[in-house]
């Protein structure tokens, strides 16, 4: 087994980033995930890689579109405000089929809001991101391994389907620290025989654009694009089970509130309340499926949040009123506990969730 080394979550993205083979980053620092740009000023230098703070997350996030043109892996990470600058150039990379990855630590807001941890960029993230009609992948890690694992899977995901790609995890994620194998075999480099490298007089111009001022030649490329979704959708959701073989109460949480869930099922189990979790680790597309399914036998279901109720629209689109769903919920940074948890936990079962 690989040694693990400790680290912070921000950190664990940056190595885990450089080690999938990212050698150019722009970003612009805002906490809580600072120290993401910090460690990429530090390293990149050294393997011969490009760091640049660029003057604005504007400018950053069109140039990380500059340089996947050209077919090289590029990242860029931020905040939630950060996130919202960056929004027309995410929207410029969707529609030009453009790969990258896009790391956002959520903070609390709306506003400039607060520093500490929140979930509350959910529908932002899954709901298209900017502008237009595209989806971006949604990685939601719940450890700082997953932190690592999560960022090399993303640029293997962004190039597969020529998509953005984006870690949203929260404040807490990115300041923890924990034990952390980076043991990833280095893959051969994608072909990407649209890139602008330049032709060499060997073939015909690639041109990478987004601009289409022939409505039905943009139709066209939509359809083309949620083709790709379509199998996105069908071969890349990812989610994890815990304690639902018989669940009666299912919660449904992602991040840090993954976290403080599985304490409160494993209390509530100790009390006799059959509960277990659904944990979205692709927040898109969103794990719909094994949700519809554990209505057979889940009576009540509750999506636990660092928000005033995102998530919550897609457990209830997926449970399509088959059963109750209830928010557990802090916002403006505060977590919710496990006792607040196994409180809800209680609630349910009380209500008719336990049978």
């Amino acid at each position: 087994m690989a040694d693990k080394v400790l680290m912070k979550g921000n950190e664990a993205i940056a190595e885990a980033a450089i080690l999938a083979g990212c050698r150019h980053y722009f970003g612009y620092p805002i906490t809580p995930q600072t120290e993401i740009a910090a460690y990429m000023a530090k390293r990149m230098p050294k393997i011969g890689g490009t760091f640049l703070q660029a003057e604005s997350e504007i400018a950053a996030i069109n140039m990380v579109y500059g340089v996947s043109s050209t077919g090289k892996r590029v990242m860029t990470s931020s905040s939630s405000p950060g996130i919202s600058l960056k929004g027309e150039g995410i929207s410029y990379i969707a529609g030009a089929d453009l790969p990258a990855l896009i790391v956002n630590v959520q903070r609390g807001g709306p506003g400039l809001g607060g520093i500490q941890p929140s979930q509350s960029d959910y529908f932002q993230a899954t709901k298209g991101g900017a502008h237009g009609d595209f989806h971006m992948i949604v990685l939601a890690p719940s450890s700082v391994q997953e932190m690592a694992d999560l960022t090399v899977k993303g640029f293997d995901l962004a190039d597969a389907y020529r998509t953005p790609v984006m870690i949203l995890a929260d404040g807490t994620m990115g300041q923890m620290m924990e034990p952390v194998s980076l043991d990833y075999t280095p893959k051969a480099p994608v072909e990407k025989p649209w890139a602008t490298t330049g032709t060499q007089m060997q073939r015909e111009h690639n041109i990478v654009n987004s601009l289409f001022l022939a409505p039905d030649e943009l139709e066209d490329m939509n359809m083309k694009r949620f083709q790709r979704y379509a199998a996105i959708e069908k071969n890349e959701t990812l989610y994890e089970e815990y304690r639902m073989e018989d669940a009666d109460i299912c919660i449904v949480a992602f991040g840090i509130a993954a976290r403080v869930s599985k304490n409160a099922i494993n209390e509530a189990r100790a009390r006799g309340i059959r509960a277990g979790m659904i944990r979205p680790i692709t927040l898109w597309p969103f794990p719909t499926a094994p949700i519809s399914a554990a209505t057979q036998h889940v009576h009540s279901f509750i999506s636990v949040e660092l928000s005033m109720g995102q998530m919550i629209e897609d457990v209830r689109l997926a449970v399509e009123g088959r059963a109750p769903v209830t928010l557990c919920n802090r916002t403006g940074g505060m977590i919710p506990s496990p006792e607040q948890v196994l409180q809800a936990i209680q609630t349910a079962a009380e209500n008719g969730g336990a049978k």
